[in-house]
């Protein structure tokens, strides 16, 4: 289908777009005014990860054409915990975990969207404003009402759990129409006439959908996004070391600079559109390099990719330190350290505390492997016991992406 509105050209051309519950309707309807659309996020850490990015480029997006993101943090939603997916109920979390959550994760957004009162500022909300004056038998008789279960046991976010046989509880099984309700509540409160989400989302948002209509008579839209994985068929943002958090206070600048860098070759594209601001054109040019040239356009979307999420000074700063370590053989000042006092720190145990290897063992199989390197030289000793004197410094490496800092003190 050709659109006819900047919002789905630009969001069609970079490749958010999997399904559209109406896209006639809302490509008109996004030629005539602003198109308040929203996203959910529930605040279960106290940062999101690399899993989420592509939702609030999405929002990003939303605004670079005109109009107005809507970040909505699951204060109320987040107490139960979206079970689509999921192969068992996630911890239930204080309201109190959920606040100081919620203050984190705030921090990132504002690095991506322009909050305020214009017409397409962003505005961030919380359902636990409304969820949680909820009154149980008025909420089941009035809204209740508008759902099927034989629907919802249709869907593949609850059908998949089911067929597993693993245990869905009745609180998790509610979540879904909550979620349908918050579509319903920010129709009425701020005009939002769309909601996006992951391809999981799918059923969620169609509830919302139909609930508004049924409800209020509104029309509203639902979008959702592709499910991403890497060339090789895994799911984007899951890796050996664990989550890649935005978050700085959760994980380095360098080594989220590192990740980006760490994109496969026939990946190089697809991530640019997806996580950068960069024309299409230059886009193109850059995924057509090949061979060693391509880790020109690595460069590029680590730098894009880094500033966007931690700001200009960090990419430059991650982009020096790769520099140093990779290029010039030295030691770049944002890589991991662990300080080592006078007792000095056991080969072996140095790569654990490094967060390189998950335990001794394994460190002692890298080392086995000849993949453990001390200032550039394999190591085949997992006994080894370094000693530093204060404010000496040794570079311990794990395969060709790991390094990291001894410091003595």
């Amino acid at each position: 289908m050709t659109y006819n509105s900047t919002l789905l050209r630009l969001l069609e051309e970079r490749g958010y777009i999997h399904q559209l519950t109406d896209a006639e309707g809302l490509d008109a309807y996004a030629t005539k005014q602003v198109v308040p659309g929203y996203i959910g996020f529930d605040p279960t850490a106290p940062s999101l990860h690399v899993g989420h990015l592509v939702s609030i480029m999405m929002l990003r997006q939303l605004q670079r054409a005109g109009h107005k993101p809507i970040v909505l943090m699951g204060g109320g939603t987040g107490k139960i915990g979206d079970p689509s997916f999921k192969d068992e109920a996630r911890k239930l979390l204080t309201e109190d975990t959920i606040a100081q959550n919620v203050a984190s994760i705030r921090r990132v957004f504002e690095r991506f969207l322009t909050f305020g009162d214009g017409p397409s500022d962003a505005i961030m909300v919380d359902n636990a404003d409304w969820l949680d004056k909820l009154e149980y038998i008025p909420f089941l008789r009035d809204i209740g009402q508008h759902f099927s279960i034989n629907r919802m046991l249709s869907f593949d976010s609850v059908k998949l759990r089911l067929d597993r046989e693993q245990s869905l509880s009745f609180l998790e099984f509610n979540y879904m129409i909550l979620q349908a309700y918050d579509f319903l509540e920010l129709s009425r409160k701020a005009g939002c006439r769309l909601q996006m989400g992951g391809s999981d989302q799918w059923g969620n948002i169609v509830n919302g959908v139909e609930l508004a209509r049924r409800v209020d008579g509104t029309q509203v839209f639902g979008l959702t996004t592709p499910l991403l994985t890497n060339a090789d068929g895994t799911k984007m943002g899951k890796t050996v070391g664990g989550a890649v958090w935005l978050n700085e206070d959760q994980l380095p600048h360098f080594d989220y600079w590192q990740f980006w860098r760490n994109t496969d070759d026939r990946d190089v594209g697809k991530r640019l559109r997806l996580f950068t601001d960069l024309p299409l054109d230059e886009i193109a040019r850059l995924e057509a390099l090949e061979g060693n040239e391509i880790n020109a356009a690595k460069i590029v979307l680590a730098n894009e990719a880094t500033r966007l999420c931690r700001g200009e000074e960090a990419s430059k700063s991650a982009e020096a330190t790769a520099q140093a370590t990779f290029a010039g053989g030295g030691i770049g000042g944002d890589l991991p350290t662990v300080e080592v006092d006078a007792e000095g720190i056991r080969l072996g145990a140095a790569c654990t505390a490094l967060g390189f290897v998950a335990s001794n063992g394994e460190a002692k199989r890298k080392i086995a492997e000849n993949a453990v390197r001390l200032d550039d030289v394999a190591m085949d000793d997992p006994a080894l016991l370094i000693t530093l004197a204060p404010g000496e410094t040794r570079k311990l490496s794990v395969g060709k992406k790991k390094h990291g800092i001894l410091k003595g003190i």
